[in-house]
């Protein structure tokens, strides 16, 4: 069984610059990162394949992180954008599968975290476009707040057809230390069978400076409790994962959280749970 790395990015600030990188403490992410960076690392914690995730929400990103995917052979799968409130979303995916390294193309995710509305899930334009992803067979990534939670739920339970894929975790409350509401909502949304979580970005939803493996502990059983290492993924969260930890103690550390699991389910998390969720 491979080991899948399901949630990473890179950036050229050359290229793209990346507005979100102007917020508080994110000043040592204002530099390019690339595949080149992320190779070693990767094979020193025994990572053989990787998913890399969109960052900003424009057009122009995903068809450069498909030709990515055509040309390393460390990447496995994209996890894309497009507008999925526009009327023609379902050919601007069939575009998508047509460019080079688009038979990559595993899930398209847009940032709902940054959304106002807290039922942005749910909106209609919306929901079109959920139609359209579960027609061309890809997952929805979902990047959402705690208090965000309850609408995904709404949303998958909508969309049976369409698998939802929660990164972070929902971004858990970990520096408060406080598992509810956040529990309670994950409940609800693992109750649904086309849910998925991703077991990353945990280190940043912590003291950057100051965490335990205890910390993270309460959210990440929780998730494997609620999921199920069947629904499981482990994600780094590279380069972002940086402010709070280096790439290899986010591997040891997720290792740790699961040593408690079967070597079957510690498989499942850790590349048999990504592999079949995105196809790759």
């Amino acid at each position: 069984m491979r080991t899948i790395d399901a949630h990473h990015h890179v950036w050229d600030l050359g290229v793209r610059d990346q507005g979100w990188l102007d917020g508080a403490g994110l000043a040592p992410l204002r530099r390019d990162f690339a595949m080149a960076d992320l190779a070693p690392e990767a094979a020193a914690s025994g990572v053989d394949a990787t998913v890399v995730v969109q960052t900003v929400a424009v057009e122009g990103e995903t068809p450069e992180l498909l030709a990515l995917a055509e040309a390393d052979d460390l990447v496995a799968g994209v996890v894309g954008w497009t507008d999925l409130t526009s009327p023609r979303v379902a050919d601007a995916l069939a575009g998508l599968r047509e460019l080079p390294g688009g038979a990559h193309l595993v899930g398209i995710r847009h940032q709902v975290q940054g959304e106002s509305d807290p039922r942005w899930l749910l909106r209609p334009d919306v929901a079109r476009g959920m139609r359209a992803l579960a027609d061309a067979g890809l997952v929805h990534d979902l990047v959402v707040l705690p208090h965000q939670l309850p609408a995904a739920a709404e949303a998958a339970a909508a969309h049976p057809d369409l698998v939802f894929v929660l990164d972070h975790l929902g971004k858990p409350p970990v520096a408060d230390g406080s598992p509810e509401p956040w529990a309670g909502w994950i409940r609800r949304l693992a109750g649904l069978p086309n849910t998925v979580c991703k077991l990353s970005g945990l280190v940043t939803e912590a003291r950057w400076d100051d965490w335990t493996v205890e910390d993270l502990r309460p959210f990440a059983d929780t998730a494997l409790e609620a999921f199920g290492p069947g629904r499981t993924m482990f994600g780094s969260d590279w380069p972002v994962c940086l402010l709070a930890a280096s790439y290899g103690r986010v591997v040891d550390t997720a290792r740790e959280l699961t040593a408690f699991l079967t070597a079957s389910e510690r498989e499942a998390v850790f590349g048999g749970t990504a592999a079949r969720v995105y196809g790759i």
